[in-house]
């Protein structure tokens, strides 16, 4: 964005200029009140906005990269990440850079002429009215910094972050079109996943790095032309060592054709991203709570706060359905098989470090269990439901190994009666289909 900015300060320079100097050979005339006196005032005035624009950025954004420092030291590095990739200061720092850049052009182009000292009276008045326009930025810059380094803020980002890549993973079924069923054509998957695992080839990760991005529709391109079956062994989000395997194909012959196409159709990068990664943005909000509820930060209520956005990320995965890992090409045949995404693996990263990092916090175990009760609400599975017994029950095993106060204790074994209770309800709805 501040390159786009600057570029966007060049080219008003050169239209700016253009109509200047229309001006000085008296091709048109400028408005009066544009007119800005003798060159040696128009000099004064831009070498004034450069050297106080470009002062204010320096002063101002080494502050701000200080006391974000200071607040990712306790919190990770997520606010830095954060303030890197927010639109708003992306728009500040571009529109301080290009303000300076557009004053020194327009003061280089301030020079004699054998008819008289040229002055780009409408550039210098442009340059003018950006100084009001970076003034205005400038109070902005200082409310959005402070509004978006508060904790909440930041967790509230984060947990925007998850319901997009929620989104953008498992569609809603109630608002996106429906796929078009495709037949079933060739051996099943049990029987590719035999022939895989006993004439397989692997193919080999070149780089070693997180896995941030596969392109399956790739994939299954590569898969089909080559008439091979590929098993994906990594998920995004997964680390990746080179040499270690990546997928293996059968059959094995096309083995090497599929890996020279293979590294066109994945990206791998030294941290995970959320894109094709939802559980990146759990495992973020994870870390907040665990910091939190360590002995040197004890901030009980920020645990709370991240516990009530996992639970809303949770029912809201718990309400979709989670694809197969199967894909398939146009007729039908299987190309490419991966690890199809766990609910069970997203529940236990949401819950199993906060509750271990909360034994003898006994509102932090209440405030679990009520999430666990709230997205018992949203499952749709048996299965879904079993995973989330399962974490009540730790979470009770928790609270009498480590809760002294009987009036606390009885609380959580309350609400975990109300979460069976949830369940025998939703078993009775899964058969009579009400």
């Amino acid at each position: 964005m501040p390159a786009v900015l600057v570029a966007a300060a060049g080219l008003l320079f050169v239209v700016t200029l253009e109509i200047d100097l229309a001006a000085y050979h008296h091709h048109l005339t400028l408005p009066f009140w544009i007119r800005m006196g003798y060159a040696a005032s128009s000099r004064e005035i831009l070498i004034a906005i450069a050297a106080a624009v470009i002062t204010v950025v320096g002063v101002v954004f080494s502050i701000t990269i200080l006391a974000l420092t200071l607040a990712s030291q306790q919190f990770g590095p997520r606010m830095m990440r954060n303030f890197v990739r927010d639109i708003g200061n992306q728009v500040t720092l571009g529109i301080f850079v290009a303000t300076f850049v557009y004053s020194v052009l327009v003061l280089g182009s301030i020079a004699s002429d054998p008819r008289g000292k040229f002055v780009p009276h409408l550039s210098t008045s442009v340059a003018e009215a950006l100084l009001l326009v970076n003034i205005a930025v400038l109070i902005y810059f200082i409310h959005h910094i402070a509004k978006s380094i508060q904790l909440p803020e930041v967790i509230a980002g984060i947990a925007r972050d998850l319901t997009r890549a929620i989104d953008a993973e498992f569609p809603d079924p109630k608002t996106d079109a429906p796929r078009p069923p495709v037949a079933d054509v060739g051996r099943s998957v049990p029987e590719l996943l035999e022939l895989i695992n006993t004439r397989g080839a692997t193919v080999p990760a070149t780089t070693s790095g997180y896995l941030q991005f596969v392109g399956y529709a790739q994939l299954v391109d590569i898969a089909a032309k080559t008439d091979a079956i590929i098993r994906l062994d990594h998920r995004p989000g997964h680390f990746l060592v080179a040499g270690r395997p990546l997928a293996t194909v059968w059959p094995g012959g096309a083995a090497k054709q599929v890996g020279l196409a293979f590294a066109k159709a994945h990206v791998t990068g030294p941290h995970r991203t959320l894109m094709q990664d939802p559980v990146f943005a759990i495992d973020q909000l994870v870390e907040i709570a665990i910091r939190a509820l360590s002995p040197a930060v004890n901030d009980t209520f920020t645990a709370l706060t991240c516990i009530d956005w996992l639970s809303a990320g949770l029912s809201r995965i718990s309400s979709r359905m989670l694809d197969e890992g199967i894909y398939r090409d146009r007729f039908g045949r299987v190309r490419l098989i991966e690890s199809d995404p766990s609910y069970a693996r997203m529940a236990n990263r949401a819950f199993d470090k906060v509750r271990q990092a909360a034994r003898g916090m006994p509102a932090v175990l209440i405030r679990l269990m009520d999430s666990l009760n709230s997205i018992m609400q949203e499952a749709t599975s048996s299965e879904q439901r079993r995973i989330l017994v399962r974490q009540a029950e730790m979470i009770l095993l928790n609270a009498e190994e480590s809760v002294p106060d009987p009036n606390d204790l009885e609380d959580i074994r309350v609400r975990y009666q109300l979460t069976l209770a949830n369940i025998e309800i939703e078993g009775v709805r899964d058969t009579t289909g009400n």
